[in-house]
């Protein structure tokens, strides 16, 4: 009888451990909406409809802009675009998000750059209007500014 309590005894603390952990593991941040339109001219990359995608993790953030009006003049090789991506906060400072990172794109082909990370506060409102996006390319800056706000509005982060 003794070794069923003992077995018992352990199982309870174990669920107790496991309740307990659970009301301390932290909690998954999200971004409203993950995904949003934007209009953007891009000098002579051209310009038109581009896709901005946020994920969130705690303060950590990334941004993704993908366009297929947006084109590479040149043939680019891949994480050779030094992107830094400047986001308007209605609630304070601007945020920026910056990287390498880029697919391998020909002559003509649309332009994707990101994810691109950067730091993000609870209840910031973030929103490419008032911002850029400045890709360095062979040495060539290139940057993107906003022909109005994004839709379905600014991303907001828990």
């Amino acid at each position: 009888m003794r070794g069923k309590r003992i077995g018992s005894g352990a199982a309870l603390l174990a669920g107790a451990l496991a309740v307990t952990g659970l009301a301390f593991a932290p909690s998954a941040a999200a971004v409203t909406p993950t995904t949003a339109a934007v209009t953007a001219n891009c000098g002579l990359f051209g310009g038109g409809a581009a896709t901005l995608t946020a994920t969130q993790t705690g303060t950590a953030a990334t941004l993704t802009l993908t366009s297929t009006a947006i084109t590479a003049p040149i043939p680019i090789s891949a994480n050779s675009i030094a992107s830094t991506l400047t986001m308007a906060n209605s609630t304070g400072a601007a945020r920026v998000f910056s990287g390498t990172v880029n697919p391998a794109m020909a002559t003509g082909a649309s332009i994707t750059v990101g994810p691109l990370n950067g730091t993000v506060a609870s209840g910031d409102k973030l929103d490419f209007n008032g911002g850029s996006l400045k890709m360095v390319i062979f040495g060539i800056t290139v940057t993107c500014t906003a022909a109005g706000p994004q839709s379905p509005g600014p991303f907001v982060f828990d």
